[in-house]
């Protein structure tokens, strides 16, 4: 699906419907399920574009390499706490309730649940959007909606290069990983915050709706990104 200019620039948003999430941790044994009222999810991943137009930062050909980034590339090397600082950018610029709010003296940060503005999904959010009421590991043949190892020759792609799920959504699995609002285990790793839907270097098994990550908040690599959500009115 090819999006025009207009669209990587500024968040195109899909009205995902409410329905329930059935949530995995095989890692302990657990299953749970989680209600979820109607949201609003970015189309694609937050882009360079979009990212470039919040924050005014462009790429750097001496870090990344001799030609710049494209702008539909999506935007990477960015830590949880740089995705939240960028929703709250974002709202402002649309004048949009900010949705999250940091402590300066433990740098904790608090998610305002009544605010309109950008917010990052949660997980359970994440993984229904994801599975748009498919029932399997994937919503199509993975070649035909994802970039991974086997066939991202070793980069992130422009976003929309691959089939969307049946919400229309784009590149829900593969191309970079996606930051969420939820801490993985508080009382075994503290502070990390889950990434989900696997990347343009992740193996074939590694990019299902079901897979979860995790990391400290200030981690950054360049296959992880993340995408935009919106509580609705």
């Amino acid at each position: 699906m090819r999006l025009s200019s207009d669209d990587l620039a500024e968040p195109v948003m899909v009205e995902v419907p409410g329905g329930c999430a059935d949530l995995r941790d095989d890692r302990i044994g657990a299953r749970w399920q989680v209600e979820l009222e109607p949201f609003w999810l970015g189309q694609v991943p937050v882009t360079v574009d979009l990212h470039r137009a919040t924050i005014g930062l462009e790429p750097d050909p001496s870090v990344r390499g001799a030609s710049p980034v494209s702008g539909a590339s999506p935007v990477t090397n960015v830590s949880w706490l740089d995705a939240v600082d960028v929703c709250n950018r974002l709202s402002a610029r649309h004048g949009l309730g900010p949705a999250y709010s940091r402590d300066e003296r433990t740098g904790g940060v608090t998610w305002d649940r009544t605010a309109d503005g950008y917010r990052l999904p949660t997980e359970a959010e994440w993984q229904y959007a994801c599975k748009a009421g498919t029932t399997g590991y994937r919503y199509g043949e993975l070649d035909d909606i994802a970039w991974y190892a086997d066939n991202s020759g070793g980069r992130a792609h422009d976003v929309g290069g691959k089939a969307p799920n049946p919400w229309g959504l784009l590149d829900m699995l593969g191309n970079v990983w996606e930051w969420c609002w939820d801490l993985y285990d508080e009382e075994v790793y503290g502070s990390y915050r889950i990434f989900r839907g696997g990347g343009w270097a992740e193996e074939a098994r590694g990019c299902g709706a079901t897979v979860r990550r995790r990391s400290h908040p200030s981690f950054a690599i360049d296959d992880l990104g993340f995408r935009l959500a919106r509580t609705l009115p």
